[in-house]
């Protein structure tokens, strides 16, 4: 298998190295002090300044201003962002605006996506439904409203009336738990279910009538938000029905978790490896033990497979390419290390630490958290497995 990336694509990791640098983790209060959300708002300096290094439209057009790229330029630029803990919403507001590039109506993507490439637009996504636990597109329901709706006329899609052909547009009920950074979006992306089970996309400004937000804090002390939404109702425009379409967001969004997943453990086992070189006992580096090298050889070995599998699963959903599974198995095998892998990371690297690791003036402990948030987005290794399962039972190898 063959993973050595364009020169485009190297070309954006360098960018991305060369905007990060100025970027210290501790910037903000620590999340074990602070009381609530470490900040009200993004880091707007760094958002600016991937704005003008055109990191933001990564993957649009150049139609829309980006430079055209694949998802797995935006993996490598996450993976970078990750090492530093860039307070910044780079994986939903990327993922949203190429989805909508990608299936949405043109005068929709000729009205955002110039704007949230320059970074001027904010966007973001509720991916987590009521609890986390149950598909997002579940916990909002979307029904056509306006002159089909009241004349008991159908559309034939569904047995529903209106929708985007008909030109009525939708309404929206329903609630999507912890949306990174909703209180600063401009545009929420809402997965919803129509009255036939169909998943569709709306895109939501977050100012329009019924739109309701409650403060809530992630494991890591970022804003999140609890999205409520009362009969808001929605263009024709605005709500996305392509086949596939939150399908593919979804699994968009879940590789780039996993994108950070990787570079948050690499820059972990990179400051253990500097801690321990440099810490002595009875006279020796305590690195040059066994027991130590040993724990930091079998992270390192999670590392690796973190990253092959998820350059597995980028190239899956970055091309048509077939294969013996569906997408959705390399994007499940990449959560299953992704998940377990960060986590097993962080813990060694806080037992290599010692009690240095809990100081909460030696960001690790930032890490930890930021980390832990990581490994809950995700969800548990054990899930993923049963879904993987489910897949090898629907198409048997061999």
């Amino acid at each position: 298998m063959d993973f050595t990336f364009t020169e485009e694509q190297r070309a954006a990791v360098e960018a991305a190295r060369a905007v990060f640098s100025d970027v210290a983790p501790d910037r903000t209060p620590s999340p074990a002090l602070a009381p609530g959300a470490v900040a009200e708002d993004i880091d707007r300096q760094l958002w600016h300044e991937l704005a003008r290094t055109d990191l933001l439209g990564l993957t649009l057009s150049p139609e829309h201003g980006g430079a055209g790229l694949d998802p797995i330029a935006l993996c490598l630029v996450l993976r970078e962002s990750a090492k530093v803990l860039a307070r910044v919403p780079l994986l939903e507001s990327c993922a949203v605006a190429t989805a909508v590039e990608r299936y949405g109506e043109r005068t929709l993507a000729a009205e955002l996506l110039p704007r949230a490439g320059r970074g001027e637009l904010i966007l973001t996504v509720g991916a987590n439904g009521r609890s986390g636990h149950d598909p997002a597109e579940l916990a909002v329901s979307a029904r056509p409203y306006g002159e089909g709706e009241r004349s008991g006329e159908s559309d034939g899609a569904d047995g529903e009336t209106g929708g985007p052909s008909g030109g009525s547009g939708w309404v929206l009920d329903g609630v999507q738990s912890a949306v990174p950074w909703a209180q600063v979006a401009d545009w929420i992306a809402v997965p919803a279910h129509t009255t036939g089970g169909r998943p569709v996309l709306a895109l939501v400004p977050r100012t329009r009538d019924g739109v309701t937000l409650a403060d809530q804090v992630s494991t890591s002390g970022e804003r999140l938000a609890e999205v409520r939404l009362e009969a808001v109702r929605v263009k024709p425009r605005e709500l996305i029905d392509a086949a596939g379409c939150w399908d593919w967001l979804r699994s968009l969004l879940t590789t780039g978790t996993c994108a950070l997943a990787l570079g948050l453990g690499e820059r972990v086992l990179a400051m253990t490896a500097e801690y321990t070189g440099r810490r002595e006992q009875f006279g020796f580096p305590v690195a040059t033990f066994q027991a130590v090298s040993v724990q930091a050889a079998d992270r390192y070995i999670d590392l690796r497979a973190m990253e092959a599998t998820l350059w597995q699963a980028a190239w899956r959903i970055s091309t048509t390419a077939g294969g013996p599974l569906p997408a959705a198995g390399d994007v499940a095998v990449a959560k299953i290390w992704a998940s377990d892998g960060v986590r097993r990371v962080v813990q060694t690297a806080q037992h290599l630490h010692g009690g240095f690791g809990a100081d909460t003036d030696y960001p690790l402990h930032r890490y930890h958290a930021w980390a832990k948030q990581i490994e809950l987005s995700l969800g548990a290794a054990a899930a993923h497995e049963e879904a993987l399962g489910d897949l090898l039972a629907a198409h048997p190898l061999g």
